[in-house]
């Protein structure tokens, strides 16, 4: 597989992906704001590689399969870390959320500046490494099976 035709593959798992990832959280939000958005990313990146699995069989199936397949992975989830980083630093409520999130978890009435700073940001290389395993498995699992459901045509 060239490396054209996994930039043609990522970049066509990440559209497929964000497309269906507005499909899925207007299903799944309204059941549980909190859990429907995991569900509805999780399901976005499993469905969107397994129909980019199979449009790109036949360029998987070229070379080496496991070798084409993490090319693909790899580039998504740098992708999807930057579309991750990147929600973070435009979306307001992000900071409150994380603050909300650690005031509950522990007792933060006499932290400082830099205890916010040290645990804020490490909330923050949590979300953003989930972000990326998430990719990596799942886009990896539906992509392998998405190629293995098209078999091989005879020319």
């Amino acid at each position: 597989m060239k490396f054209g035709d996994v930039i043609t593959a990522a970049a066509s798992l990440t559209v497929v992906t964000i497309l269906l990832d507005f499909v899925f959280l207007a299903v799944f939000v309204p059941v549980d704001p909190y859990l429907g958005v995991d569900v509805a990313s999780i399901l976005s990146i499993l469905v969107a590689s397994l129909i980019v699995g199979y449009v790109f069989a036949a360029k998987i199936q070229e070379g080496s399969r496991m070798g084409a397949i993490g090319r693909i992975v790899v580039l998504f989830s740098v992708v999807i870390m930057f579309a991750f980083l990147t929600s973070v630093a435009v979306n307001p409520y992000m900071g409150a959320m994380m603050e909300e999130g650690l005031e509950s978890m522990f007792s933060t009435s006499g932290w400082e500046t830099t205890d916010w700073l040290g645990y804020s940001h490490l909330v923050l290389i949590m979300m953003a490494a989930l972000n990326v395993v998430f990719a990596l498995v799942f886009g990896f699992i539906g992509i392998y099976v998405g190629s293995r459901l098209r078999k091989p045509s005879k020319s």
